[in-house]
């Protein structure tokens, strides 16, 4: 089951017990999945249209009780999809121009609100249901093992300038993506994500989001780290390799035994210990050197093979 699945599956188990919460989480489902049909005269019909049947019985209940309006309920099949389509249908009637209202869906004028009607979301209470309500008709939340990315999701930006600043009423930090056909108001940042989770009451969710966020984390850190432990290594043995082919080269033009002691010492210690590193290779020496002072032996080695090269070439 997809991750977003899974927290709206939790959310629509939640139903607020103030009724002012109730409606603005309807409010929202509706903005994001209604479509309102206008048949002239301040007659209305209603479709809201989801693929998840907790959001399709959660919204059921809220229209049927809260409003006591009649609707049908039909699910339809999508063989491309292989997955149901659940569509919620209120018919022109008595009390239904009303309840759009009361819903924010019609302002006080009875004429279309485009955007989220300030008294919908006055209370902080209504506000976070609100969210909650959005997340179900229109969110997506990825799971942690991929990049981390919230969504809601809207073809109207007045509703998604609206969203926005609602949740960064929050104190989160949410941003929008125009697509051309669509807008997407999206949070990036895991903490702010686990924040909102937190906030619209999806703690199941929340805690298989945060163990598998943790554990991911923890994973690219132990690859950082063996990713520069690999890195490290093969650079001393690249090193050493080098400075092995400079002794070598000393040995065949003019003898280790004409360097000098500290040099002949690093030479005798470096073939015996190929594949030891600069610091490592210290410790071998008695009394033990510094990792500067092999450094600086080594960079003599270098620079007296490379020396020598020059003079065997010019020489030929």
């Amino acid at each position: 089951m997809p991750f977003s699945t899974e927290v709206k599956s939790e959310l629509a188990k939640l139903q607020p017990k103030r009724k002012c919460c109730r409606l603005a989480e309807a409010s929202a489902i509706i903005h994001m999945d209604g479509s309102l049909h206008i048949l002239g005269n301040e007659r209305f019909a209603l479709d809201i249209s989801t693929e998840n049947a907790a959001v399709a019985r959660l919204l059921y209940k809220y229209l049927t009780v809260s409003f006591s309006l009649k609707v049908e309920s039909i699910v339809r099949r999508s063989v491309l999809h292989k997955s149901n389509n659940y569509l919620i249908h209120v018919p022109y009637q008595d009390g239904i121009g009303q309840a759009l209202n009361e819903l924010g869906i019609l302002d006080d004028h009875i004429v279309v609100a485009p955007g989220i009607l300030p008294r919908i979301t006055k209370k902080d209470c209504c506000a976070v249901s609100y969210l909650r309500g959005a997340f179900l008709g229109g969110g997506s939340v990825s799971s942690p093992k991929g990049d981390y990315h919230f969504e809601l999701t809207t073809d109207n930006a007045e509703f998604a300038h609206d969203l926005q600043a609602l949740i960064n009423r929050m104190g989160l930090h949410a941003r929008i993506n125009d697509r051309k056909k669509n807008f997407a108001v999206y949070i990036k940042d895991s903490g702010e994500i686990i924040e909102f989770l937190a906030r619209i009451g999806a703690y199941n969710a929340l805690l298989k989001w945060e163990d598998e966020r943790v554990v991911k984390e923890m994973r690219a850190q132990v690859n950082r780290l063996v990713n520069c432990d690999t890195a490290n290594l093969n650079k001393a043995v690249n090193a050493a390799a080098a400075q092995i082919d400079d002794i070598g080269i000393i040995e065949s033009k003019i003898g280790i035994a004409k360097l000098p002691v500290s040099l002949q010492e690093f030479a005798r210690v470096r073939v015996e210990y190929p594949y030891v590193s600069l610091r490592e290779l210290g410790e071998l020496f008695n009394p033990p050197l510094s990792k500067s002072a092999v450094y600086h032996r080594a960079r003599r080695i270098s620079q007296l093979a490379e020396n020598l090269l020059k003079v065997s070439r010019r020489s030929r």
